[in-house]
């Protein structure tokens, strides 16, 4: 029986582990590396780093960075922050990671996706798009870490990046962000019937019962999360935790 994919996202600031609510108000968390080394014990299926401060000061995620995580990690993970050129990507996969995640730039630049997977194939290539309701509930594309609207639908956008020969998607919900009440359900679904690439859900899950509606109602291949997997009990303590196998049942 298909199980989807069950994905820790951490971000990173100044390499640092933070987290992060409707994307401000950022909390410390502790050294990625040692969430690395936990997350290896644990079995974690893949992770995903994300520097979220890489694009807004005009850098690549670090390289030495990546190739640390390479260097300890027994899982596939992917990264992300600030890619903008072939040569960023072949020296992220040089470092030792699997996939590059491509928010901003994909935006900027839809033709980039398409010369990123004729160069690397599609498995490589993951567009991240984040999105924000605006004040009448209707839906846009927000880049450079939420703080820039673009006029994109996310549904339409999607379509554009799977036609780019993106690989994967992920969707996540900015208001839905480290709040732990659950996914935005519509919101996948409409995405995950719009295309047929692999589409992750981000942005809410603070249980498996969340993870377990994305999947059967929203239709998602992967399933990814930030706070659940840092945080433990009702008072939000710093933990790294993921869910055993047998737990996993979907």
């Amino acid at each position: 029986m298909f199980r989807p994919r069950i994905i820790p996202v951490l971000l990173l600031q100044n390499k640092a582990l933070v987290k992060s609510k409707a994307f401000k108000d950022y909390r410390y968390i502790g050294d990625p590396i040692n969430a690395v080394k936990i997350f290896n014990d644990l079995k974690a299926d893949e992770l995903v780093f994300l520097d979220i401060l890489a694009t807004k000061e005009g850098r690549l995620i670090s390289l030495d960075f990546v190739k640390n995580v390479g260097e300890e990690a027994n899982m596939p993970f992917a990264v992300g922050g600030g890619i903008r050129s072939i040569e960023d990507i072949r020296s992220i996969i040089g470092a030792g990671a699997e996939k590059v995640i491509i928010n901003t730039y994909a935006v900027e630049n839809p033709d980039f996706i398409y010369q990123a997977s004729e160069t690397f194939g599609s498995s490589t290539i993951v567009v991240c798009i984040d999105v924000k309701k605006k004040l009448f509930g209707s839906l846009q594309i927000c880049t450079v870490s939420g703080t820039k609207s673009i006029g994109y639908s996310p549904v339409d956008f999607a379509k554009l990046m799977q036609e780019k020969g993106a690989g994967e998607i992920i969707i996540q919900s900015i208001e839905k962000d480290g709040m732990m009440s659950g996914y935005d359900i519509d919101l996948i679904r409409k995405i995950s019937e719009a295309v047929s690439i692999p589409v992750v859900a981000l942005g809410g899950a603070g249980n498996l019962n969340h993870m377990k509606q994305a999947f059967e109602e929203g239709f998602a291949n992967g399933l990814a999360a930030g706070s659940m997997f840092v945080y433990y009990g009702a008072l939000n303590g710093v933990l790294i935790n993921y869910p055993k196998k047998s737990e996993l049942i979907f």
